[in-house]
């Protein structure tokens, strides 16, 4: 369409705190596989369990093993310690396979959510972000959330879990020496705290640099051809490279804050275990401690130490998580500007086609300004074809915006049927309306395919007939696998006109009583003019048509023509009667019809 607006390359405002409380949304999430969830914290428990029960092993071992020195002694204690790593290693395996597969299929629900809320939102929101960097939020941000969920989240836990168990049998074991690993904690914990806060803002900046380098690529990636054209590959080359020069630049700053954090707490945490060492090392020599309960106490000690280095990492990860659910939320919280209403009328069957504009007003959110329609009415009469010229920018395209509902006027009424189309249910409005746009969608997947969008429960002889109305078949058969050949990316496979009879054969087979051609014919050479206006022809039949159009031979054949200026109807009537009038549209005819 030539009149909306097109998308900008500015980014929508977005807090640039993510707060740890973000991650709460994901919790409905998890919700939903409790089984998988109970399974995890099952596994979690055992394997914690057997962590705090290795070191007293290791004490019955030292204790009774080495210095008893019994044979049966020390077959007992290698027996128990070989058993509690064996209990360890099938609940940690247990552990990491129920975590990694609520991780996918968390991280699936949510990609699907967050999916089909994107495709619900209105054209004007499509209009304001760039499809790149909703794709980043769908993919690279989900991924962070994966992270979470099959490994911090359960790493976190499992932390937890192990160093408050450690710190009970630190003080079970040797009350004295506990006291000593007290002091190691608080100063371990305040770096974690204070290196956070930091690391969120730094990580949400990070993975918005991800963002923009992905929205660069993706749009150079669409447009590839034109690059090419231009010979601008070392151009967009470069623009690619500095735009990850400043992803990497922020990340290492998030990487840097990251590594001083962590070994920071880990410096402090086993600072306090060699501190206790020392001291436990001489109760041991003055007889107040036996070795293996010294042992006992250090693998205790170590546990608990490795613990807060654990949480300390990923509290890291954590704060880079949020940064991710933070940007998701923000889109799954976004409210669609065109909604249905909550009981919406149906459309009396069969649809007679009548169209209504009355005192239409319209700006597009990017031009406030400039009214795209303004106090804009037309009447179109059930099976009617009404073609609508004029300079670009008159407003032709906004009409066919506003009676498919991508956006809603700011006053006056559209209605189909005598019915506000605003009471209507959105897929029942547009089941009733098809459309061949000057650039048709052609998805990469077959032929078959692509025509069975128009309607998908069509059967294989509904196909075929409308393939044939859209006089697609000889270049259908001689592709490769006929109907089974994959088109494409945007059709590749397919010249202009072909891809256009694609797309008529699509609207064809919707069969729908109201059809919007947005110059259809427009791009193509002469011959396949010739072949795409006979389609057009047939699927013009006992339709009511609006035509946005530049040929004059789909002006001529039009009922009624209206000449369109500044979001204003400035003439309309047939084409001898409009040429005789004079004025804009005798000069547009001058101009791009009769040349």
């Amino acid at each position: 369409m030539t009149d909306a607006p097109t998308a900008t390359a500015e980014k929508p405002e977005a807090s640039r705190k993510a707060p740890l409380g973000s991650l709460k949304t994901l919790w409905p999430f998890v919700r939903r596989h409790r089984g998988l969830f109970v399974a995890w914290l099952a596994a979690l428990a055992c394997s914690s369990v057997a962590t705090l029960t290795l070191p007293h092993a290791f004490r019955i071992m030292i204790d009774q093993g080495f210095t008893q020195g019994g044979g049966s002694a020390i077959d007992r204690a290698f027996v128990l310690l070989f058993a509690v790593a064996v209990a360890l290693a099938l609940a940690t395996a247990a552990r990491f396979f129920f975590v990694s597969l609520l991780g996918e299929r968390v991280v699936a629900d949510l990609r699907g959510q967050l999916y089909a809320h994107l495709v619900s939102l209105d054209a004007g929101f499509f209009d304001r972000n760039r499809s790149g960097e909703l794709v980043s939020r769908l993919t690279a941000d989900a991924e962070l959330l994966r992270g979470v969920i099959a490994t911090s989240m359960s790493v976190a836990l499992r932390s937890a879990v192990t160093f408050l168990g450690g710190i009970a049998m630190l003080f079970v074991t040797a009350p004295h020496l506990a006291a000593y690993t007290l002091v190691g904690i608080p100063l371990a914990v305040i770096p974690i705290v204070i290196g956070g806060r930091r690391l969120q803002r730094i990580s949400r900046a990070a993975q918005d640099r991800v963002a923009d380098a992905n929205a660069l690529a993706n749009e150079t990636l669409g447009a590839v051809r034109t690059v090419q054209a231009h010979a601008r590959e070392p151009y967009e080359l470069g623009r690619f490279g500095e735009a990850l020069k400043v992803a990497v630049a922020t990340a290492r700053r998030r990487i840097q804050a990251q590594a001083w954090v962590t070994a920071i707490a880990i410096v402090l945490v086993f600072g306090a275990i060699t501190l206790v060492l020392w001291s436990g090392a001489h109760d041991v020599a003055e007889g107040r401690m036996s070795a293996g309960t010294l042992a006992q106490f250090v693998l205790y000690a170590l546990i608990a130490g490795g613990s807060v280095g654990s949480l300390a990492e990923v509290w890291n990860e954590l704060q880079r998580a949020a940064g991710g659910m933070g940007r998701i939320s923000e889109l799954l919280v976004e409210v669609p500007a065109i909604r249905e209403p909550a009981h919406p009328l149906a459309l009396p069957r069969p649809v007679r086609g009548e169209i209504a504009f009355d005192a239409v007003t319209f700006h597009y959110p990017l031009r406030p300004d400039l009214p795209a329609l303004d106090a804009f009415s037309l009447r179109v009469r059930p099976g009617e074809t009404v073609a609508l010229v004029g300079p670009s920018g008159a407003g032709k395209s906004t009409v066919f915006s506003m009676l498919l509902r991508f956006h809603d006027p700011q006053s006056g009424t559209v209605s189909i049927d005598g019915h506000d189309i605003r009471s209507l249910s959105l897929p029942a409005l547009r089941e009733s309306i098809g459309m061949v746009p000057q650039q048709p969608a052609i998805f990469a997947a077959s032929a078959g395919d692509n025509i069975r969008y128009g309607r998908l429960e069509a059967t294989g002889a509904e196909l075929e007939a409308a393939i044939e109305a859209a006089h697609a078949s000889d270049f259908i058969q001689a592709l490769p696998e006929g109907l089974d050949t994959g088109l494409g990316e945007r059709g590749a496979r397919l010249s202009g006109g072909q891809q256009q009879r694609i797309a008529i054969a699509r609207a064809l087979l919707k069969d729908a009583p109201v059809l919007l051609l947005d110059e259809a014919t427009s791009a193509l050479d002469a011959q396949s003019e010739r072949a795409v206006q006979q389609a057009l022809e047939t699927l013009m039949e006992g339709r009511t048509t609006l035509v946005v159009a530049h040929r004059l031979a789909t002006v001529l054949k039009a009922d009624r023509i209206v000449v369109m200026d500044r979001g204003r109807i400035v003439a309309e009537g047939t084409h001898a009667e409009l040429l005789a009038q004079g004025g804009l549209y005798a000069e547009l005819a001058r101009l791009q019809f009769l040349d």
